[in-house]
């Protein structure tokens, strides 16, 4: 162990002497990993009092996370699905928002949002629609969205954003684990969003849980809606409300992965605490406009039937 830390401190200690040499402003970042440990985490008392974060108006929520949203360093969200990645996406731009809104709280000029897509990830999943995003509580006169090819790409793109404070936050969209993004790449993201102040929210696509820098780690799925409220109190049958999300914190400093269901309310631009729905009515078996049901196909069954035990012919040829 020992050995081990010399030789971090020597590789540490010549990186520092070359970016001297090269760029005067590097230092700065050598810096930041070095008074950073390996798994990301500064030291409790520095973190305590000095690390920034924005509350995110859930008291339990922001307790997990010590205060909210690191607004330095990298937050991870992952889906663990495909048809789950709305949702993630969601989440994110959610978060988008809210940093866009302390911007604006604080008085300072509007930064834009800048949400980097790699192609994969887009192809599969699809890419932010711009009237949804507006309706979504996103100004998107402030988004800036690339779309590179490779993961690669996506990284440099990302690196340089984090380089200078043109962006209250920095959206990264990546497909699964690809060996691109492993530790090393996930720690120079992260030292780069620490030294120039910017969040990053990694956006991880139907990806694994695995070895990160990030400050914290959240599995976002989606949870059923609620129905729309009318001015009389009562709920519009067969309606659909704003969209929630059930956020599980996988990495945090907590023993145990917690959950929370969260509805985004785009008109007042907050995430609100919700309890999540019974069995019977998340699943509404009875719809609010029945249909007849069609009877099956002549000849044929209602349902398909169990597949059987499978026999390798030989071939014929």
């Amino acid at each position: 162990m020992a050995d081990k830390a010399v030789q971090r401190e020597t590789v540490l200690s010549l990186r520092e002497t070359i970016a001297r040499i090269e760029n005067r402003r590097l230092p700065g970042v050598v810096r930041a990993a070095k008074a950073a440990d390996p798994g990301g985490f500064r030291q409790r008392e520095e973190d305590e009092s000095g690390r920034k974060a924005l509350a995110l108006g859930v008291p339990d929520l922001d307790a997990l996370l010590e205060g909210g949203l690191p607004l330095e360093g990298m937050t991870e969200i992952r889906n663990a699905e495909t048809r789950d990645a709305g949702a993630a996406a969601g989440f994110a731009a959610a978060l988008g928002v809210l940093c866009q809104q302390a911007r604006l709280e604080k008085g300072e000029t509007a930064a834009p949002v800048l949400w980097i897509s790699q192609s994969m990830a887009s192809n599969e999943a699809g890419m932010p629609y711009g009237l949804g995003l507006k309706a979504y509580g996103l100004d998107v006169r402030g988004l800036v969205f690339s779309l590179p090819r490779t993961v690669k790409d996506a990284l440099w793109i990302a690196e340089a954003a984090l380089s200078v404070p043109s962006f209250c936050a920095v959206i990264l969209e990546i497909r699964g684990n690809p060996a691109a993004l492993a530790l090393s790449e996930s720690r120079r993201l992260h030292v780069r969003s620490r030294a120039g102040h910017v969040p990053l929210l990694l956006l991880r696509q139907s990806g694994h849980e695995e070895a990160s820098s990030a400050f914290f780690r959240l599995l976002v799925e989606p949870a059923p809606a609620r129905e729309r409220p009318l001015p009389d109190g009562s709920m519009l049958r067969g309606s659909i409300g704003h969209p929630v999300f059930h956020v599980i914190a996988e990495k945090s400093r907590t023993p145990a992965p917690l959950g929370f269901f969260l509805e985004w309310n785009p008109h007042d631009r907050r995430l609100y605490p919700v309890e999540p729905l019974p069995a019977a009515a998340a699943a509404d078996p009875e719809p609010a406009h029945s249909v007849a049901r069609l009877p099956a196909s002549s000849g044929r069954s209602g349902r398909p039937q169990a597949l059987g035990e499978l026999v390798a012919f030989p071939r014929a040829s």
